[in-house]
């Protein structure tokens, strides 16, 4: 029975992740701007924002209409997931430099 537990694990792990939609959005932060400033996904299915920050220093991926808040180191990057979202227009921006670092993901 120990060794039947792992494997019903492996097997079902798979089927409790959301599925994403198609290939992930990359985007860069550089200048303190975002490019893609405009970010488009499938509505009503999970998908995936990989954020390079070119940028030296750290600046905050931040949206309340997305519920997402995640500080991204310079130099780095990051896997932002976002949850399925209904049709709509969701506004973000880096918190950091909020003047300049400025984006809208839309679902459609």
């Amino acid at each position: 029975m120990k060794k039947l537990v792992p494997l019903l694990l492996m097997i079902a792990a798979p089927m409790m992740a959301p599925a994403l939609a198609d290939d992930p959005v990359v985007v860069h932060l550089k200048n303190h701007k975002f490019s893609p400033s405009v970010i488009k996904v499938k509505a009503n299915k999970p998908s995936m924002i990989i954020l390079y920050n070119d940028d030296d220093s750290a600046d905050e991926f931040d949206s309340s209409s997305l519920k997402i808040e995640r500080v991204v180191p310079g130099h780095n990057k990051a896997n932002i997931r976002v949850r399925a979202l209904a049709p709509g227009k969701y506004p973000f921006m880096g918190e950091f430099h909020a003047a300049t670092a400025q984006g809208m993901v839309i679902a459609e």
